[in-house]
């Protein structure tokens, strides 16, 4: 028995078996979206806007169509169905139709013989645009009368006030021995996956459509597409391509309905491929954010009142925002216990690019600026960043800022103790990478280290009221005298290691060795999406419950064979085992000819809206924690960062595979480092200037530091296994955890990320202190 008090079963919960696409990404044989192939299919490709706000007065595509090997060329015209699809809200139109909101967005498509002919056909339409002034003010397209409407309805998409206590009564007010006022911003943080969007249209003979894209959501995407394309969804076949890398970027649509319009207009396949500079158009970002934070405290470090004003750039289209709001809205205190709260969150439209998921979910912006307040009032109070934290931590019994209460495993005053017990790394040593790599910028004459802290709160699955379930069907079967396990769901493996972590359910659940899972698609029900750190939580739910299903009647047909099977049996090595692991009848002699399928839906305990007034309500399925300690070296006279050691510990209730699950933690960590002093999508009045990864900064090896990680296991006894989703929470709190270390360096405010070089030069030093 291992220490949860279940059998051991080699490549089951709790073993780390290796992934069976592991080989085939190592030697590149792995056939992602972009390497699909089928005869005769034609290529895609996309006109977007070269500007960021215009009427479109005309569209003239007889340039392309004269050109040999063109087969089509659409516009808005030509889109059979609705003409607008949405995640949340149906307001991205497919293609432009009487004028463009943003930089990049899609105006015509064309499918061609080859690619490079699509692509010449693209630029040879001619459309006739009134350009207008755009609206990329963040402040002013939310409360200036004046601003310019980006959608007939405003620009606000969604306010979210949360209110507990009153911390703007004077009386409250004066409790407070210090206080601390600054205002924050968050950059655009692009998700930077590898694997470009791409996908694969095949019409099909009843006159539909079959699809193979990489998707974090199968089943929405098929909502979305199959009205656009004036189809029922059963004519619309959905199946998970290859994906490399997603991390919210590939939640909404992008490929999908432009290469099944094409598809279905020429009678034959379509690929569509973006390259990397079109990729940076066609998903949304992390939502750039001003936030600006006032805390007051006590004298011994007991948080008084929080007022917050969290703004969220949603850029032309709502994608996520609304959720977005919701979550920063929710946990804008942190993981803390505040009696008096007052936070207005705001999304808003603007003509910057479209932003929505990403990892962290609204809950990364909130972190950087509450963690940052939290280190300011401990400068002023004396104290260390991590006594003033644990003194005011959330443990489970708690009650946030919304009224819910925490009723699982919170603890924050345990990893505290983890983080401190840590080694620090050794001085600084005269051989080791200095600021400025290798380039040998620097001898060490401007070089201060500086050490920091970050702590993160994290919503796991779907939350405020929205149904959220996943699918799966489980079949057992006896295949050349061995009892199988097939698995099937919708879930999308999009790098996580999901796959993996559905095998090791069955083997566990039914006791088989051999399992195979099927690939992805909507020939059975929804899995959800792979994002909000619910695919294990979720669909690994449906897998357990429907193996489970199964299980039992495999009991059963025992029984009818005359086999007692006494209550508390299991499957396990192949065979049916009393309680304490003897064996009663081997699962093949049981099975024989017979298949035994189930089809079961998991869906997590219920939540529910917060008030539109007060934001209160238990809105959030689960919580998670991480906490960062990050060491960094600066020159402050170059303005360079190297980040020398990071150092995490995080609970995830129990671990269902160490070696996903410690990958997952590095991959969040080095996506918090990336925006902390990397990542940033710049734009000028709405025009994206770096559009490449020559340009756009994302962290390589040599940015990655040694990485110390403590895992804890506090079991959430709702959840499957008692799990707890672990991929978001380390993005959250790496960032505020290196920021501070920069500050403690520099003695700089630092209330940007990404930091820049000029913001830490000691001859800016006068200039940025109030930044």
């Amino acid at each position: 028995m291992n220490g949860n008090g279940r059998q051991h079963r080699p490549g089951g919960v709790g073993d780390s078996p290796l992934r069976p696409d592991a080989a085939a990404k190592v030697l590149g044989t792995f056939e992602y979206a972009s390497d699909l192939t089928a005869e005769g299919m034609l290529y895609g490709a996309t006109l977007r806007s070269p500007h960021v706000r215009a009427l479109i007065k005309r569209i003239d595509t007889k340039p392309a169509l004269a050109l040999p090997g063109v087969r089509a060329v659409l516009t808005h015209q030509d889109v059979p169905g609705s003409k607008y699809y949405g995640l949340i809200v149906r307001d991205c139109p497919v293609l432009a139709i009487d004028q463009v909101r943003y930089h990049g967005e899609p105006v015509a498509i064309v499918a061609a013989d080859d690619a490079e002919t699509a692509r010449r056909a693209a630029e040879t339409i001619v459309v006739e645009y009134e350009i207008l002034p755009p609206v990329t003010d963040l402040r002013s397209a939310l409360f200036d009368p004046a601003s310019p409407r980006v959608h007939p309805g405003g620009n606000l998409v969604r306010h979210q006030p949360i209110r507990r206590g009153d911390p703007l009564d004077p009386a409250v007010q004066a409790r407070a021995d210090v206080t601390v006022t600054r205002e924050y911003q968050v950059g655009m943080q692009d998700q930077a996956f590898l694997g470009p969007e791409a996908g694969l249209a095949y019409p099909a003979a009843d006159g539909g459509v079959e699809l193979h894209v990489a998707t974090q959501w199968l089943h929405a995407d098929l909502e979305q597409v199959a009205p656009c394309l004036g189809l029922p969804e059963s004519k619309v076949h959905m199946a998970l391509a290859g994906i490399g890398g997603a991390f919210g970027g590939r939640e909404d649509l992008s490929v999908q309905i432009h290469a099944a319009m094409l598809a279905l207009r020429t009678g034959r396949p379509v690929r569509m491929v973006y390259n990397r500079q079109e990729s940076f158009f066609g998903h949304v970002h992390r939502h750039p954010a001003i936030m600006r934070y006032t805390h007051g405290a006590r004298r011994d470090g007991t948080l008084v009142y929080v007022i917050a004003e969290i703004l969220l750039d949603g850029g032309a289209y709502a994608s996520t925002t609304e959720a977005v709001v919701g979550n920063a809205s929710s946990l804008g205190v942190g993981p803390y216990e505040v009696e008096h709260v007052a936070i207005d969150a705001y999304g808003a439209y603007t003509n910057n690019p479209p932003c929505g998921a990403m990892r962290g979910f609204g809950a990364v912006q909130a972190c950087f600026a509450y963690e940052a307040q939290m280190d300011a009032l401990a400068a002023q109070l004396g104290m260390h960043p991590l006594d003033l934290r644990a003194r005011n931590a959330v443990k489970q019994g708690s009650t946030i800022a919304t009224g819910q209460v925490i009723d699982s495993p919170a603890p924050l005053a345990e990893m505290f103790d983890e983080l401190r017990s840590m080694p620090m790394p050794s001085a600084q040593d005269p051989n080791a990478l200095r600021p400025g790599g290798y380039g040998n910028t620097t001898h060490g004459e401007g070089v201060r280290r500086g050490v920091g802290y970050g702590v993160g709160i994290k919503n796991i699955c779907y939350s405020e009221g929205f149904d959220d379930f996943a699918t799966a069907r489980v079949t057992l079967t006896v295949e050349r005298g061995e009892p199988v396990a097939h698995v099937h769901t919708a879930a999308a493996e999009v790098g996580q290691g999901l796959v993996t972590v559905q095998g090791q359910i069955a083997r566990t659940e039914l006791g088989v060795e051999q399992v195979t899972v099927a690939r992805a698609d909507t020939r059975v029900g929804s899995s959800g999406s792979s994002s909000a750190s619910r695919q294990s939580y979720m669909t690994g739910g449906a897998v357990k419950v429907a193996c489970e299903a199964v299980r039992d009647r495999v009991f059963e047909a025992a029984r009818d064979r005359g086999v007692s099977v006494p209550q508390g049996s299991m499957l396990l090595g192949g065979k049916i085992v009393t309680v304490l692991g003897e064996p009663i009848a081997d699962l093949a002699d049981v099975l024989g000819e017979k298949t035994i399928e189930e089809t079961r839906e998991y869906r997590h305990r219920a939540t529910g809206p917060l008030d539109r007034l007060t934001g209160q309500g238990s809105s959030h399925v689960q919580f998670a924690f991480a906490v960062h300690r990050a060491v960094v070296d600066v020159d402050v006279e170059l303005g360079l960062i190297r980040v020398v050691q990071l150092d995490v510990v995080q609970d995830v209730g129990r671990i269902l595979n160490r070696l996903a699950l410690e990958g997952q933690i590095q991959g969040g960590t080095a996506q918090g480092l990336g925006l902390a002093v990397l990542e940033e999508i710049i734009t000028v009045d709405g025009k994206v200037r770096n559009p490449s990864f020559t340009d756009y900064l994302i962290p390589t090896i040599l940015d990655m530091p040694p990485l110390g990680m403590r895992i804890l296991e506090h079991p959430d006894p709702a959840s499957p296994y008692g799990l707890r989703g672990a991929g978001e929470p380390p993005t959250l709190s790496s960032t505020p955890a290196i920021a501070a270390a920069v500050r403690d360096a520099t003695g700089l405010a630092l209330t940007r990320v990404p930091i820049r070089p000029e913001h830490i030069a000691l001859c800016d030093q006068e200039v940025n202190a109030d930044v």
